[in-house]
């Protein structure tokens, strides 16, 4: 493709090939303190291409194709291709990694011990783990959590932080600064959306694994809970929130289940970010 960005997420790389220029500029300036990838051959392979020769020029729209696509996915208009470049890396990794137990997670970690949080759309992980990211944790990621099958180690995706909604604004209040932010897109299928870039350390540690320490399931919208989970509940739970668990056959099995037996895990229920954060440090203050 014409417009071209080389990116490297963790362990992963991707090439981002774009009919247009806009994409790829606005993912250089929201990428622009990642290491570019060393090696020319990527993991992944992103195309953003209109629908048909006529809607590059023409109320121009976007095709997510690539590596692996989805026939049936709906093109995007061209205003949202930093979403669009976003969605085809989430469906990369979804139907394509096979180094990695993947869970579909948000991530933090302190102490090198990592803090898993996973839950169904809306259960605000992505929101709890920039907050987190501002307050001393390191950021490793909110779409996936990358387990090792040979280690049980957790490697970070550090991604751009998808924002969505009310959390824009209260993210864009908390970090004072317009620097970290990608453009906002209103009228999404999501909603509105802002990407943030993870802080400095998040980026300069991207390499560094961390041992889970906790699994935690939140809730939304709930008055404040801790809630004891069931070893069954925790792996039905989690084969649910994992794109390639079955593709992995008795690998994943295996590091699910060392997941499940190894690694405490907790529900909670929060009503705000406030007391969202003081769950979870009360839950990690009682692991020491």
């Amino acid at each position: 493709m014409k417009h071209q960005i080389h990116l490297r997420i963790g362990p992963i790389m991707f090439r981002i090939g774009s009919a247009w220029a806009g994409p790829v500029k606005r993912l250089n300036r929201l990428y622009q303190a990642y290491p570019r990838p060393l090696v020319a051959v990527p993991n992944f392979t992103v195309r953003l291409e209109p629908s048909s020769p006529l809607r590059r020029w023409i109320r121009p729209n976007i095709d997510i194709r690539g590596d692996f696509m989805l026939p049936e996915a709906q093109p995007l208009p061209l205003a949202h291709g930093v979403l669009a470049a976003e969605m085809a890396m989430n469906l990369q990794m979804a139907l394509g990694q096979r180094r990695y137990l993947l869970l579909h997670a948000s991530m933090v970690e302190r102490d090198g011990k990592a803090l898993i949080m996973t839950g169904l759309s809306g259960a605000g992980k992505s929101t709890l783990s920039a907050h987190l990211g501002e307050r001393g944790w390191r950021f490793m990621g909110d779409e996936f959590a990358l387990i090792d099958p040979n280690t049980g180690h957790a490697h970070g995706f550090p991604r751009a932080i998808s924002l969505k909604n009310e959390a824009v604004d209260v993210m864009q209040t908390l970090v004072g600064t317009d620097d970290r932010f990608g453009p906002l897109l209103t009228d999404t299928p999501k909603g509105t959306i802002r990407h943030l870039m993870p802080g400095p350390d998040a980026i300069a540690r991207m390499d560094e694994p961390a041992r889970p320490a906790l699994l935690l399931f939140p809730r939304f919208g709930h008055p404040p809970a801790i809630r004891s989970i069931g070893a069954a509940e925790v792996f039905m739970r989690l084969t649910q929130s994992s794109t390639n668990y079955i593709t992995l056959g008795e690998s994943g099995f295996r590091a699910l289940t060392q997941l499940v037996h190894q690694v405490p895990a907790r529900a909670i229920d929060y009503e705000d970010s406030a007391s969202a954060i003081a769950l979870v440090e009360q839950l990690w203050a009682d692991l020491a």
